[in-house]
């Protein structure tokens, strides 16, 4: 068990450093990462379709980077907003690591972007417990999944800084308790901000954008991920979701070992990118300017 907890902690610190340096070049860059954390089906893509739209309409540089097992099925839905969008395909892993990230963003991301919006894998265990150097975490909850979700999740919603609920306009339908859920929520994150939407009735629409801009504006501290939450329960509930995403992480390997992985790997940071073809030096994440198609993936 001891060695089981080593190993956790170093799997983690390892990826708190990828995540503290890939925030700091973000924030160089005067980019805003906003990672969000749902259970599948919350409607969290549906949410950032909205969201993709408004920003362009506003004239606001934004991209966005979807996860998921398979297919790319988000990628093009969110692509249609005209803003650059890339597909991460994880080939089982139950979510994203920082120095994932950083590698899909490397000589990607365009150089004006204000914020970057990251769709983590739908899980609401192994992605609570990874820093992916986001300066904004969201957690979404549908009016469908339960009022008990936050004390199901204490990790994911007792980390959050923004907790988003999906579906309000069919709250009534399916007899949502909305003073149950905001107690609950409370219970493990007492102050945090809950916001109510519907992305069929564009209720909410603009509000998750507004936060990323203001936190990019030094209008909201970056509290930093894995600090210890308020619920009583907080560090059991922090090592059961470590414990669960080391477990994905074998199994993922061990089937990467059986399996042949049919895409690219993702690129280590820094790994051939320190210039680009024309000799130009790039930033830490690689960035040079040039057109970006609406989908792409390494």
């Amino acid at each position: 068990m001891c060695r089981t907890a080593d190993l956790r902690r170093a799997i983690l610190a390892h990826n708190d450093d990828s995540a503290r340096a890939l925030r700091a070049a973000l924030a160089a860059r005067g980019t805003v990462a906003v990672n969000l954390l749902s259970s599948p089906g919350s409607g969290k893509t549906a949410l950032l379709e909205g969201e993709l739209a408004l920003a362009r309409e506003r004239g606001v540089p934004v991209a966005a980077l979807t996860a998921d097992l398979a297919t790319e099925n988000d990628a093009r839905r969110l692509a249609r907003s005209g803003a650059p969008v890339q597909q991460v395909l994880t080939d089982g892993l139950c979510h994203l690591e920082a120095v994932m990230l950083r590698g899909y963003l490397a000589g990607w991301l365009p150089k004006d972007t204000h914020v970057l919006f990251v769709e983590n894998v739908g899980n609401l265990v192994c992605p609570a417990a990874y820093d992916l150097g986001e300066s904004l975490r969201v957690t979404l909850a549908s009016v469908t999944e339960g009022e008990d979700k936050p004390l199901k999740y204490p990790t994911a919603f007792g980390l959050a800084q923004l907790v988003l609920v999906t579906k309000a306009d069919i709250a009534e339908a399916v007899g949502f308790d909305e003073a149950a859920f905001l107690a609950n929520v409370a219970q493990v994150n007492p102050g945090v901000e809950v916001v109510f939407t519907s992305a069929r009735s564009g209720l909410g629409t603009g509000v998750l954008l507004e936060r990323a801009l203001a936190v990019r504006e030094g209008r909201q501290a970056h509290r930093p991920v894995m600090a210890s939450a308020p619920a009583a329960d907080s560090a059991a509930a922090g090592d059961r979701a470590s414990d669960d995403a080391l477990d994905h992480v074998h199994d993922h390997m061990h089937h990467r070992h059986e399996v042949p992985h049919e895409h690219s790997p993702v690129p280590e940071p820094g790994q051939g990118r320190d210039h680009d073809h024309g000799g130009r030096s790039r930033d830490l994440l690689g960035a040079v300017a040039h057109e970006h198609p609406a989908v792409d993936r390494p």
